[in-house]
């Protein structure tokens, strides 16, 4: 009888870190954000000048949301995403015309909704 009591809770154990770790590689999956520079590019009609900008604010604002999903419990995520999140708008702010700058922040605001990523808890 302690033996299927012992055996039950390995197993319990077990499964309930599996379901941790499947929670964790969702929660990641959902921070892994690529974001097509030639797509945005066309989108907003950008210069080349633009474009090379933007493509390297775009790497570091993929760095940082996959660094928040990989790296960060969840007390710190919420805090590495807006930061992110707003280091990201300000930077596009002095690279953007205000006509590319407003498509683009209801582009970044669909994707984080879709991805379902929340800055204002």
């Amino acid at each position: 009888m302690k033996k299927y009591f012992i055996m039950l809770a390995m197993l319990f154990a077990m499964s309930a870190n599996s379901f941790a770790e499947n929670n964790n590689a969702i929660v990641a999956k959902n921070y892994e954000i690529k974001i097509s520079t030639k797509s945005l590019s066309n989108y907003l009609n950008l210069s080349k000048d633009q474009k090379d900008m933007v493509e390297m604010i775009t790497d570091e604002f993929s760095r940082d949301m996959m660094f928040a999903g990989v790296e960060c419990n969840d007390t710190n995520r919420l805090l590495v995403t807006r930061n992110a999140v707003e280091k990201n708008i300000k930077s596009m702010s002095y690279v953007l015309n205000g006509e590319q700058y407003n498509k683009y922040l209801r582009v970044l605001n669909m994707t984080l909704l879709n991805r379902n990523i929340n800055i204002n808890k």
